[in-house]
């Protein structure tokens, strides 16, 4: 039987999501951007799950897209690769996802990989790590939200530099200008996305969940948009028993065990 594109593993109330086409350096087909939708679907519908962390097997993260089996299936409306109940992991269609996103990355990450970067909430880069925003050099343009969330989060023209150009860039200059939040040793940015996805896991759910919807709300509508939410969304989380669970644990000096209600 062929191997699945896209692995996923619960690991306690996190969902382990990895590429897995190493021998087309995790290029992503029709069939991998489907099933990687459906697996963050899995991640926002499971009450149980908090966090997602999203990594490649094998050498590399990913090429980006593999042109020869999409560029068919992009009609008069784009690409769509997104079946019911899934949600596209570059959240610039449909259903938005909730929880945070830890993301590991190694070796190649191209066009679609810094995409998902920048689409998620915390990046480890392995240091050998090359990045590129190469669509210009395809003549294309970046699809998946560089265009609007790279300048956002490191600057205009640091953001242009590397979109513009397509030129090739390392993990220290990733490091630089805030693509991503860490760089580690070569082989151990799982395990270092794994321990950040681990600790946001152990904090309370809804919390963390109000907390991230309410940064996306200023980003997407502006300040005030979100100034407008953030008493009442206070008030809520304090009528939640892991409210009492944060509280208790403050008073006892223990360690709190957030149910997630």
């Amino acid at each position: 039987m062929t191997e699945p594109k896209i692995i996923t593993e619960r690991r306690g109330h996190i969902l382990l999501i990895g590429f897995n086409r190493p021998d087309k350096r995790n290029a992503a087909d029709f069939e991998m951007l489907n099933a990687l939708a459906a697996a963050y679907g899995e991640l926002e519908h499971d009450p149980e799950l908090r966090v997602g962390l999203v990594h490649a097997v094998g050498d590399h993260f990913t090429a980006g897209l593999d042109l020869a089996d999409l560029g068919p299936r992009i009609g008069a409306d784009g690409l769509s690769f997104t079946s019911e109940g899934g949600i596209n992991p570059w959240q610039v269609s449909g259903e938005q996802l909730t929880k945070p996103v830890v993301i590991a990355v190694q070796g190649t990450c191209l066009t679609l990989g810094i995409e998902l970067v920048l689409a998620s909430d915390v990046a480890v880069a392995a240091r050998s790590t090359r990045f590129g925003q190469l669509e210009v050099a395809r003549g294309i343009l970046p699809f998946g939200g560089a265009t609007l969330r790279f300048p956002r989060a490191v600057g205009w023209g640091n953001a242009m530099r590397w979109i513009l150009t397509g030129d090739l860039f390392d993990a220290a200059e990733a490091h630089r200008i805030g693509l991503v939040q860490e760089v580690v040793d070569d082989g151990e940015q799982f395990d270092r996305a794994l321990a950040i996805a681990e600790r946001i896991a152990a904090q309370a759910p809804l919390a963390v969940q109000a907390a991230l919807a309410n940064a996306k709300r200023a980003v997407r509508d502006g300040d005030a948009a979100a100034e407008g939410e953030l008493q009442p969304a206070l008030v809520r989380l304090l009528q939640s028993e892991d409210a009492a669970i944060g509280m208790q644990a403050f008073l006892t000096r223990s360690e709190a065990q957030f149910v997630g209600r």
